[in-house]
């Protein structure tokens, strides 16, 4: 059975609709929305920039020849990634394309192309890791930033928006780091799985892909995914903050 994708995009789109009208009714909405900006156009930028560099390095001169091997967002950033990013801490970029013939012949393609996919993800971790450190600088050096109570306090608005936008530079690349670790086309985790497959349940999954991608997209619209990874992210970045606070004895 087919399923027209046009529709359940349009499914997505309605939801997304309703939480972009949802979440401005609410106070300091609009805020918040201006906060994520930062956020999500270097989670995405860095992510598939990653991507490109990796496929560049491996000898696939496609995300070069395409533009993609910068650091301009506006080349890496899809419609409806972007605005999941924003609402629910998860999405994708446009898709770097490459084509795994053009790789040097020192490793198998799908090992290199696990190596691709890979690089997008860790990038996220590494930013992620990079942002925390730069977080309790500020708050271990800043004049004004007090912890009490497990919450952070500054007498200086300006700062205190600044560590914001600096705490969902954090969230929101291991939202999106998290996210396309899931093993399901067409996110990242996918790929990197099918790098360690043998032939035939590789092929299986590739010869499968649309019906994965709708299963990907019905999961996601009844909300099992949000409830898979939203723990997960959790974690990972209860923990990080956690062993950065320790390492600069903020706590």
């Amino acid at each position: 059975m087919y399923i027209d994708k046009r529709f359940i995009f349009l499914i997505i789109a309605l939801m997304l609709f309703s939480s972009f009208i949802n979440l401005f009714s609410q106070e300091g909405a609009l805020l918040s929305f201006i906060i994520t900006i930062p956020g999500v156009l270097i989670a995405i930028t860095f992510h598939e920039f990653a991507h490109a560099f990796a496929a560049d390095k491996l000898g696939d001169d496609t995300p070069r020849s395409q533009g993609r091997l910068n650091l301009n967002p506006f080349k890496h950033l899809d419609l409806f990634g972007t605005i999941m990013l924003v609402f629910a801490g998860f999405g994708w970029g446009k898709p770097v394309e490459i084509n795994p013939r053009n790789f040097n012949r020192n490793m198998s393609l799908s090992k290199a192309e696990a190596i691709v996919a890979a690089a997008g993800p860790l990038m996220n971790f590494l930013l992620a890791i990079v942002f925390e450190i730069i977080f309790c600088l500020i708050i271990k050096f800043a004049p004004g930033v007090n912890v009490a109570g497990g919450f952070i306090y500054s007498t200086n608005e300006a700062l205190r928006i600044a560590i914001t936008v600096v705490q969902s530079i954090v969230s929101i690349n291991i939202g999106l780091g998290v996210f396309n670790l899931i093993p399901l086309p067409p996110l990242d985790g996918s790929k990197i799985l099918c790098g360690f497959l043998p032939y035939n349940a590789r092929n299986w999954i590739e010869s499968h892909s649309q019906i994965f991608e709708i299963v990907f997209i019905a999961l996601w619209i009844v909300g099992i995914l949000s409830l898979i990874i939203q723990p997960i992210i959790l974690i990972v970045s209860n923990g990080l903050t956690s062993l950065f606070f320790q390492m600069f004895g903020i706590i």
